[in-house]
């Protein structure tokens, strides 16, 4: 939504004309920074009352190419070039011209609006074909039986350990129930 309304716009640029007075001071009778009624004078001037819409416009690379190109050749500014091509904000073409000086042609191509997708679809993969016993090397079956022999000591001293804990636990009830 605009700050301001195309009426209260239009009514900025009428008591401008109408009492000659400076951008200044019509900046001050209606509480704006005098560089606004400057501009919204000037796209009135130029395009009449519509110049003061708000625009929403998707350029496309050829158009910002062409426009960056006519800045370039006529030595205008970028607040000239925006107003001659009604092109409501003056930092978007400065900031065509930057991307174009970092990407060339294809950064002037629009990118797409809105949030991304985060997530990608769902791909359904195949799992790996299991090996029967009979199709496997001697190497990988050595290696499958050292790796249970590891997990079964591991889980016979995980085991040994909590009972050593619950023994302890038990021991230490024992004995505060007897000082008690």
């Amino acid at each position: 939504m605009s700050k301001y309304t195309k009426q209260f716009k239009v009514q900025v640029v009428e008591y401008y004309l109408q009492e000659n007075a400076g951008c200044a001071l019509v900046a001050r009778q209606f509480g704006i920074n005098h560089s606004i009624v400057r501009h919204w004078v000037r796209r009135f001037q130029l395009r009449g009352a519509d110049g003061l819409d708000k625009k929403y416009s998707h350029y496309s690379a050829e158009f910002k190419l062409s426009v960056l190109q006519h800045m370039w050749l006529n030595r205008l500014s970028y607040q000239e070039t925006a107003l001659l091509y009604d092109i409501r904000n003056k930092s978007i073409v400065s900031a065509w011209e930057q991307r174009y000086h970092s990407g060339g042609i294809p950064a002037l191509t629009p990118r797409p609006r809105g949030r991304p997708n985060v997530m990608s679809p769902f791909k359904k993969t195949q799992p790996a074909p299991v090996k029967t016993d009979d199709s496997r090397t001697r190497e990988e079956l050595l290696e499958e039986v050292n790796y249970l022999r590891m997990e079964n000591e591991y889980l016979k001293k995980l085991k040994a350990l909590v009972q050593e804990q619950a023994q302890e636990a038990a021991s230490r009830k024992k004995r505060n129930s007897s000082r008690n």
